[in-house]
């Protein structure tokens, strides 16, 4: 089996000339909630060499218990949280006040992030290294989502960050957000603009942070209609010479946390996924001016996959 599901005889990760455990690439998905995360993630983790371990900012909250109970999915993060112990005490909710956005404006939350970073920087890289030992995988791509998270993550000395900002027309995220037909969250037009609003000035200011070959940004829109020419340029950026996938049959692996599309073991994804019409016309034209000057710096922002025909990488 190959590191998008998992592997029962993992290979080896350490380095034959010194002995070390290697890095761990982690390829940090960055953004807005319903931005198209979650089919990003499992079309690169049909490329060998690459886990697709999903939302992991669940890990700590779930007790490191995926939500979904197939037996193979749950033995694998069994695993993981073996290896992990009690993971400095971490489990529950209260590390999430390192990654919600909206704790920055709470003052009363700033002594409790000091005093969890410490710990919860050094479970976020055991993670990472438990996963990609158990996966055989030299990279891990991880959909959290969070900027604070990402900005957490540039901290580490143990992985090597690539922050992958995938941003997406905010008409189609206020859209996907108003839906009353999927089992996920709803809010409200005015809700979710202040969201994006919130996320995409962080996101924004984590990325420049990153050193500029380790950055990337994505745009949903382009990455669904051409999805194995955006993947190859990803690989390309990752340095991972392999074989790209077929986007009709994509198989979703064993992600810890994501979506629905998770329920499925294949998937597939074409032009026709980014099409989330806005459901009023008002709603659509007040997300543009509300978004107006963010899209701007977004449009400015650099290195941005072009999904252009770029060289072969395979070996």
């Amino acid at each position: 089996m190959n590191a998008s599901g998992g592997a029962a005889n993992a290979p080896d990760s350490r380095s034959p000339r010194s002995g070390r455990e290697e890095r761990p690439k982690v390829v940090y998905v960055m953004g807005a909630g319903r931005s198209g995360s979650t089919i990003l993630g499992v079309t690169m983790g049909n490329c060998d060499g690459i886990f697709y371990a999903g939302e992991l900012d669940k890990w700590l909250s779930s007790a490191g218990v995926p939500p979904l109970k197939d037996p193979e999915r749950v033995s694998f993060w069994r695993g993981v949280r073996e290896e992990l112990g009690d993971a400095a005490g971490l489990f529950g909710g209260e590390a999430r006040r390192l990654e919600r956005s909206s704790d920055l404006l709470r003052p009363s939350a700033w002594r409790a992030r000091r005093r969890l970073r410490g710990r919860y920087r050094r479970v976020a890289e055991q993670l990472y290294h438990a996963v990609a030992r158990a996966a055989g995988a030299t990279h891990v791509v991880d959909t959290s989502h969070y900027p604070l998270r990402a900005r957490e993550l540039q901290a580490l000395d143990g992985i090597e960050l690539y922050l992958l900002f995938l941003v997406r027309d905010p008409r189609s995220v206020v859209a996907s957000f108003s839906r009353d037909d999927v089992p996920e969250p709803r809010a409200g037009t005015a809700t979710t603009n202040a969201y994006l609003a919130l996320t995409y000035v962080l996101s924004t200011l984590v990325f420049l942070r990153q050193r500029r070959d380790r950055r990337l940004l994505v745009r949903y829109e382009d990455f669904v209609a051409d999805p194995q020419r955006m993947a190859r340029e990803i690989l390309n950026w990752v340095d991972l010479p392999a074989a790209i996938p077929d986007a009709s049959a994509l198989s979703t692996g064993l992600p810890f946390h994501g979506n629905r599309m998770i329920r499925s073991e294949l998937v597939s994804v074409d032009g026709r996924t980014a099409d989330e019409a806005p459901r009023s016309r008002i709603r659509s034209r007040v997300t543009t001016l509300i978004q107006l000057p963010m899209t701007v710096i977004l449009s400015r922002l650099r290195p941005t996959a072009s999904g252009i025909e770029v060289c072969e990488h395979v070996e």
